[in-house]
């Protein structure tokens, strides 16, 4: 290794120099960043806050609009008919312990002053026991008075002091029209007396019981139906009972503008039976019937006598309403070795008859002790029987 000219080392940066050097580029920066935020006053808290904050003053509202009004004065009138149902069943704890476990929710309307409950059958089934909470909180154990799956209907009572219960008004579903204003009072996802709004979306829908019977000629509502509000009323612009809300149609669960509810027609047609027998009373004409797929098999092998579309009366069930009325059935003559036909329903009250559906639809419509007039084809030729329907269980072939 060389040495330098006077035999020293050869001299080294000095370390600490250049440390100091940058030490005051940064001061530097530091001072212009400092003289930025001088320069332009970026806020700080003492700037943000005003110790003479007082609060504002409010604008008149004026006059609420008259849809508000009418809103208003629909849940005000109609809520207190509404109640929400809690329900629970048993469960084995141990070898001998028994529990009471929470089931579900729902919602329910008064139908009467003297306790009457109307709800779903779908929200009390399979329940050993009902709790009902009334807009006031009160609240009441309920006793089940009657079912009807087939309608998804369900009647309790409960033994409520006088004048503490009002019946919610009943309207008119044959009456209503796509477009109407509707509005939903129920308890979704427990949240009591809540009132959601809507329209009348569609009529004359069909969805399935949990027993999977079709319900017919139900209401269709955009109004917002969730998880809860099952059993509770849909309302007219008046106030008054259309339709029980049944059923959503959704991929999540929760309302997707489409809404189920059963037709108040319907309702005060079955309420009254499960108030008095606790189950529907059917009407029947007292007849066995020829199922469709061996009429249409009778048609195609020329059987004559069927040109017109229609049910035709296998057997008459002796005293039964039919028999009283003089209908026929189809019998076997023995002397001519062939089959003679029965009376062939076409129409119902003047509804026409094609197939067993249609005559199962239109006695689902009617009811025990009214009278109805049949139109039949008997030997060729049209005519007409008049005959008052009996219930279906008194019919004894």
């Amino acid at each position: 290794m060389s040495e330098s000219p006077t035999g020293s080392p050869p001299e080294r940066p000095n370390a600490r120099g250049g440390q100091r050097v940058n030490g005051w580029l940064v001061v530097a920066l530091l001072l212009v960043v400092a003289a930025l935020l001088l320069r332009y006053r970026l806020p700080i808290l003492s700037d943000l806050r005003d110790p003479d904050a007082k609060p504002r003053a409010v604008t008149p509202r004026g006059e609420l609009a008259d849809v508000e009004k009418t809103q208003i004065e629909i849940f005000r009138e109609a809520s207190v008919s509404v109640v929400h149902i809690t329900t629970a069943a048993l469960a084995r704890t141990s070898d001998f312990g028994v529990a009471r476990v929470p089931q579900g929710t729902g919602t329910g309307f008064v139908w009467s002053e003297d306790g009457y409950i109307v709800t779903n059958f779908h929200v009390v089934s399979g329940a050993q026991s009902a709790v009902v909470t009334l807009a006031d909180n009160s609240t009441y154990t309920a006793s089940l008075v009657g079912l009807e799956p087939s309608k998804d209907l369900a009647v309790l009572k409960i033994n409520a002091e006088r004048g503490a219960l009002r019946a919610i008004p009943v309207g008119q579903s044959s009456e209503l029209q796509v477009g109407q204003n509707v509005y939903a009072i129920g308890s979704p996802f427990g949240l009591q007396q809540t009132l959601t709004t809507g329209v009348i979306s569609g009529l004359g829908r069909e969805i399935r019981s949990l027993n999977n019977a079709v319900i017919r000629d139900v209401i269709q509502t955009d109004a917002a139906i969730n998880p809860g509000n099952s059993g509770g009323p849909l309302l007219d612009s008046a106030g008054r009972l259309i339709g029980v809300n049944t059923a959503i149609y959704s991929n999540s669960g929760s309302s997707a503008g489409i809404g189920f509810a059963i037709p108040v027609d319907t309702v005060n047609r079955i309420i009254p039976d499960l108030i008095r027998y606790g189950r529907v009373e059917r009407p029947a004409l007292g007849v066995e019937i020829v199922p469709d797929s061996v009429l249409e098999d009778m048609r195609r092998n020329g059987i004559a006598g069927l040109d017109s579309e229609g049910v035709l009366i296998q057997t008459v069930l002796p005293g039964s309403a039919a028999e009283q009325a003089g209908l026929q059935g189809t019998r076997f003559d023995t002397e001519e070795r062939r089959y003679v036909l029965g009376d062939l329903i076409v129409a119902f009250d003047e509804a026409p008859v094609t197939k067993a559906a249609d005559l199962f639809d239109a006695l689902d419509n009617a009811a025990v002790g009214e009278t109805v007039t049949l139109t039949v084809i008997r030997a060729g030729e049209s005519i007409e029987v008049e005959l008052t329907l009996q219930p279906l269980p008194t019919l004894n072939p």
